[in-house]
């Protein structure tokens, strides 16, 4: 299924290469702001263009259908479209019989008895990424007081200086450099921290439906996700009891946040604390000895097509709209009043 969310629901549709791709959201609270200009500026931070990034690029103008009038959300479902225009669907055509290795072609193919539209990744692409920022702008207009950030905080094993200008520190830029010079790939590391006075103790359930099992549903349903951590992470499986507990201060929230903001899948009242691990991209230009369903032997094949060196660079934002969809769902309509303009 294509939907996420119970009282917040996401679902997202399209191909990388058909007429376009988009999201409606049912659930957003009428009245809730949806400024066209400011979710604008939400996609940029995804865009291609820089050091690393694919040389597709697109508008991403995003044209909304339904759901808001007046810079405000009506409460009907919210759906929000973006045209394909620049596709080079010719790149694709010899993969249904040499699907790329990491990629989803050849399962794909099995699942969908080779219906599936495989140009660009088709369903599967990274592309369809960009509804999902849209929708957590959306997510993120429902509350006020809560503060998403996610930084990306390291690539191809190099740690950027300054997280927040990794697309632009140095050491980064030549490991870039030197992945594409070889026709390889990079991966990295995104640290996403959730906090704010609208984040109390209580949201989340035990178990299935804990915030850390419901934020990473979220993000492993982002293309090339590889695994997820939440404050110590794996290091807690090297620590002592000793080390890892984390006692209750005077301010009623724990002292260290070893466990991310998170105890018995409940928000303990302080900052969210998680990192997510992406792939390098799948596909590069070194040849890679895989499956040849065509002429029935593995042959080289090097990928066509046009490709983020390291798509890691353009997640931040991915991580954030994930994280707030999440979060919206969360929210109980009881807590959230409604968006009444002063006169």
């Amino acid at each position: 299924m294509n939907t996420f969310g119970r009282k917040f629901r996401v679902s997202i549709f399209g191909e990388s290469h058909g007429p376009a791709i988009g999201c409606t959201i049912d659930g957003v609270f009428p009245g809730t702001p949806i400024i066209l200009e400011d979710l604008e500026k939400e996609i940029a931070r995804r865009k291609s263009g820089g050091k690393g990034t694919t040389p597709r690029t697109e508008a991403d103008k995003p044209i909304i259908l339904s759901g808001v009038l007046d810079d405000h959300a009506t409460g009907a479902p919210l759906t929000i479209v973006f045209l394909n225009e620049n596709t080079h669907s010719s790149d694709y055509e010899k993969l249904l019989n040499h699907p790329r290795p990491g990629h989803a072609d050849f399962v794909a193919g099995v699942k969908y008895a080779d219906f599936q539209d495989p140009r660009g990744g088709g369903h599967f692409s990274g592309r369809l990424t960009l509804p999902i920022v849209a929708a957590g702008y959306v997510a993120k207009q429902v509350f006020s007081d809560i503060v998403i950030n996610a930084e990306l905080i390291e690539v191809g094993g190099v740690v950027p200086k300054i997280p927040a200008h990794a697309k632009n520190d140095p050491e980064v830029l030549a490991a870039i450099a030197a992945a594409e010079a070889e026709g390889d790939s990079l991966g990295g590391i995104v640290e996403c921290t959730v906090k704010g006075r609208g984040l109390e103790i209580g949201y989340g359930e035990p178990f299935w439906d804990s915030v850390e099992a419901l934020i990473s549903h979220a993000i492993f349903s982002i293309p090339g996700v590889r695994g997820i951590e939440f404050g110590d992470g794996f290091q807690a499986a090297r620590m002592k009891g000793s080390e890892h507990n984390d006692p209750i201060g005077a301010d009623c929230l724990p002292v260290k946040n070893g466990a991310g903001g998170v105890n018995g899948g409940i928000t303990n009242g302080a900052p969210i604390l998680f990192r997510v691990a992406f792939k390098p991209t799948s596909s590069i230009r070194k040849p890679q000895l895989t499956m040849n369903f065509e002429e029935e032997k593995m042959t080289p094949l090097v990928v066509p097509g046009r490709h983020d060196v390291c798509f890691a660079l353009r997640t931040p934002v991915v991580v954030e709209a994930m994280t707030a969809i999440v979060m919206a769902d969360l929210l109980e309509i009881s807590d959230l009043e409604p968006f009444v303009e002063a006169d």
